[in-house]
């Protein structure tokens, strides 16, 4: 069975994954802990995401789940494409949803080209948002073994913006 979501579910998950009013990385930064880890470089740039339903089954759906395909185009210091799925839920809170998300990017970064993994958990609350977008350790290939970081996404006059802070070895 396919479930069809409403403008506003889609609406609510666009903002979820930085496709609506802007979330800003000075707020992300600040709601670092003790224990996150500093990174060396900061990346910005713009990109292009396509989200596409997909069908889902069984008990997740049932329960008001829904599933997307992404796909995005990055440009600025962060040059490639990226493919990922993404499973998300909207409460019948108003501005009430999270998702998660897998996506595997694929490009060059600082000059060095290879792929590595996001892996997303997103949150809004009554429509306060908060955002965790984090390489997942080891995940980088090619020249980009042993890249560290996390990203934050943001929409700023219709532009969709990332500011990505990582680290990578001495290459």
């Amino acid at each position: 069975m396919t479930q069809m979501l409403s403008k506003a579910s889609l609406w609510v998950l666009a903002i979820l994954i930085g496709c609506g009013p802007a979330t800003h990385a000075e707020d992300a930064a600040q709601e670092a802990t003790v224990d996150s880890p500093a990174y060396a470089s900061l990346a910005k740039g713009t990109f292009e995401v396509a989200m596409a339903p997909r069908d889902m089954e069984g008990p997740t759906q049932e329960a008001g789940a829904s599933a997307f395909r992404l796909d995005k185009t990055f440009a600025g210091d962060l040059e490639g494409t990226s493919a990922g799925e993404m499973i998300g839920y909207i409460t019948s809170v108003q501005n009430s949803a999270g998702y998660v998300a897998i996506e595997v990017v694929t490009g060059t970064l600082a000059g060095r080209t290879g792929s590595f993994v996001l892996q997303h958990s997103s949150t809004m609350a009554q429509g306060e948002q908060f955002q965790s977008i984090e390489v997942i350790p080891d995940s980088g290939t090619g020249e980009l073994v042993g890249l560290t970081g996390r990203m934050v996404i943001t929409v700023e006059d219709g532009a969709h913006l990332y500011d990505f802070e990582y680290s990578l070895p001495e290459g």
